[in-house]
């Protein structure tokens, strides 16, 4: 990964500081693959997978820390992600970036939060995002999830959750509580974001741990239902992060899958 930079966006009038880091390829006249990370992730969060996958495809790849998250701007203690933030980086956000760094079109790879993400920015932006591979994606709020962030907010508060964290975070608190808050917010248990998809034109790869411990298979199978073209991945013996339990099972998955939909 080379050295990360700071780009100012503006989306909605609002001045953010984000921080990118390219990878693989340093000149490619293909699309792209831009990575949206987890709801505790950054920059440095990724290690070298996003690296990895793009030298792998010959592609160049992006990565960014989203606000509140990594080097990024962070977000002020008093206030709190609104139930519908998810929307608004896909809507505001990552346009307001992709535009700043001259991006017209994109392939996006999202984990967790970040698939969620992918999806909701290729029904937006259908003109504009080539392909998404959305890696334990949630499409709508579930006990297991519940349980889990709750199990997440314990351990911040209890054990030493919260100084591994603050390697990769300027703002542990501002990342944590941004993401956690909102999750266990009642007012978010109702989230649904299924009928989003339909939205979707783009060649999409959807792929989960069947020992996720965020969210069942439901969740890929939900968008199977509503995009039948949807190419779906179980990956057993694995959890949540599939590209840190099953990477090179990963990496081939998503390689077959561009190669089919979106060649170089």
């Amino acid at each position: 990964m080379r050295q990360a930079q700071t780009v100012r966006i503006a989306p909605a009038g609002r001045s953010l500081d984000i921080e990118t880091a390219w990878v693989g390829a340093r000149r490619s006249a293909a699309a792209p693959l831009v990575f949206l990370h987890e709801g505790l992730g950054s920059v440095a969060m990724w290690k070298d997978f996003p690296a990895r996958l793009c030298e792998r495809l010959g592609r160049r790849g992006l990565v960014y820390s989203r606000f509140g998250y990594g080097r990024s701007t962070p977000r002020p203690a008093g206030e709190r992600f609104p139930v519908g933030f998810m929307e608004r980086e896909a809507r505001e956000v990552l346009p307001a970036l992709l535009d700043t760094l001259g991006i017209e079109r994109a392939l996006l790879f999202g984990h967790s939060d970040g698939g969620s993400i992918a999806l909701l920015a290729a029904a937006a932006l259908p003109g504009r995002i080539d392909a998404v591979v959305a890696v334990a994606p949630h499409c709508f709020v579930e006990p297991i999830s519940v349980e889990s962030i709750a199990a997440a907010r314990r351990a911040y508060l209890e054990t030493d959750l919260r100084e591994r964290l603050a390697r990769y975070h300027d703002d542990v608190d501002s990342a944590f509580w941004g993401w956690n808050d909102v999750w266990l917010d009642p007012a978010f248990r109702d989230w649904n974001i299924e009928a989003e998809l339909d939205a979707i034109l783009c060649p999409l790869l959807a792929a989960q741990g069947e020992d996720d411990e965020y969210g069942t298979l439901e969740q890929i199978h939900a968008i199977a239902r509503r995009l039948p073209k949807t190419r779906l991945l179980a990956l057993a013996n694995c959890g949540h992060s599939p590209h840190r339990d099953q990477p090179e099972t990963l990496i081939d998955a998503v390689g077959a899958f561009l190669r089919e939909c979106a060649p170089t």
